[in-house]
């Protein structure tokens, strides 16, 4: 109990002061006052006891309802091997419709829960430097990883990043990765940033590889992380942490084949129901929702399509489109070289994989079973009669 309120109080009830007198001389307020007579009338001394302002409902604390669904969530979302933090479950509470508490409440749910284990003091956030790209397409970030099948067998699984939004944008099992891996899974970023692992890079051996082939016909620009500095390559490295808590929550499986169709559901999984912490958004709609960049020099193109081939005795190599064969003319110059073959919706580059160069570019036309080169002139081939 207040002494003050105590004296002021018994000095109006014994007349000794008036409500307005005693206001002015205590320094309080006639309604305050007024107020304090009713709570002695009502209570007596007791009722002159200081009381805590808090309101009396408070409509944002969290219900049980959504304390259990906290539980519940971590809980699932672990034992699944994916992300369980406070912001991963706040989003799964924001899809099924709950009102959604803040992360520090949510933290605190799970502290109480004996659901978070501490860990030593980490490093300040606001020390890091955050290097993103601005758009999708922009840089895709790739790396391979080891895996082992159930019978302990080694087996490497290659994987494409999307910088900006963190699409995984490929996901395979090989046995093992080679450059012809890298080739056949790529697609038209701006840019790539990966290691200096020989699949991508063969500048250490002082020439190129048929990935960075592809590269320099489609006009893209190949970024290499600092040798013995995986920081560089931090997204694709932490992907891989994320993609083995997931795999360990499963059953090894026994084949390739097996592993494949569990890493074509991990895809999924990742891509478009969970979030990722750079977003606040799963992969699939940061994507989706902002504009793509394309090579220096190149339009927005929806696919490109590579294959390994080599050129006929006729200078010719076949190529199939929409079910039905044309008939590429390279030269008869080149009969018996290796290439890769790029091709999107209106040409096919023909690359030597021997030297990198360019030895053919074809203009699709469905209409016509033969396309020429258009880095030759037109003419008749050698011994022709006509």
């Amino acid at each position: 109990m207040s002494s003050k309120h105590r004296v002021v109080m018994l000095k109006i009830i014994a007349g000794g002061l008036s409500v307005s007198a005693a206001a002015a001389e205590y320094g309080m307020s006639r309604q305050y006052l007024h107020k304090l007579l009713t709570r002695y009338r009502d209570e007596g001394l007791d009722g002159l006891n200081a009381r805590s302002r808090a309101p009396l409902t408070n409509p944002n604390v969290t219900t049980d309802r959504v304390r259990a669904r906290v539980v519940q969530l971590r809980q699932a979302l672990t034992a699944a091997g994916t992300d369980a933090g406070p912001v991963t479950v706040a989003w799964h509470l924001r899809q099924e419709g709950l009102t959604v508490p803040l992360t520090s409440t949510i933290r605190r749910i799970l502290h109480a829960a004996g659901l978070i284990t501490p860990e030593p003091r980490k490093r300040p956030k606001s020390s890091y430097v955050r290097l993103e790209a601005a758009q999708p397409n922009e840089t895709w970030q790739s790396d391979f990883t080891h895996w082992r099948l159930a019978d302990g067998s080694d087996v490497e699984i290659l994987n494409w990043l999307d910088d900006h939004s963190r699409l995984l944008l490929s996901c395979t099992v090989h046995r093992p990765v080679t450059g012809r891996n890298v080739v056949d899974t790529y697609g038209p970023p701006a840019s790539t940033l990966t290691d200096n692992g020989r699949v991508y890079t063969a500048r250490h051996a002082g020439g190129r590889n048929e990935f960075e082939y592809v590269l320099a016909a489609l006009n893209i620009t190949q970024k290499n992380g600092a040798p013995n500095h995986p920081q560089t390559q931090g997204k694709i490295e932490r992907f891989h942490q994320t993609l083995k808590r997931w795999l360990t929550a499963r059953p090894h499986m026994a084949t390739i084949a097996e592993l494949q169709a569990q890493l074509d559901l991990f895809r999924e999984h990742y891509n478009h129901h969970r979030p990722h912490r750079a977003r606040g958004t799963t992969p699939a709609t940061a994507y989706a929702t902002t504009p793509k960049a394309v090579p220096a020099g190149h339009h927005d193109r929806a696919h490109y399509r590579v294959r390994h081939d080599h050129v006929g005795a006729n200078g010719k190599i076949s190529f199939r489109r929409a079910a039905r064969m044309h008939h590429l003319g390279i030269g008869a110059d080149h009969r018996g070289k290796r290439c890769i073959l790029i091709a999107d919706e209106r040409t096919v580059t023909v690359v030597h994989l021997d030297t990198g160069e360019i030895i053919a570019t074809n203009n699709i036309d469905p209409n016509k079973t033969y396309w020429r080169n258009t880095q030759k002139e037109p003419g008749r081939w050698p011994g022709s009669f006509f």
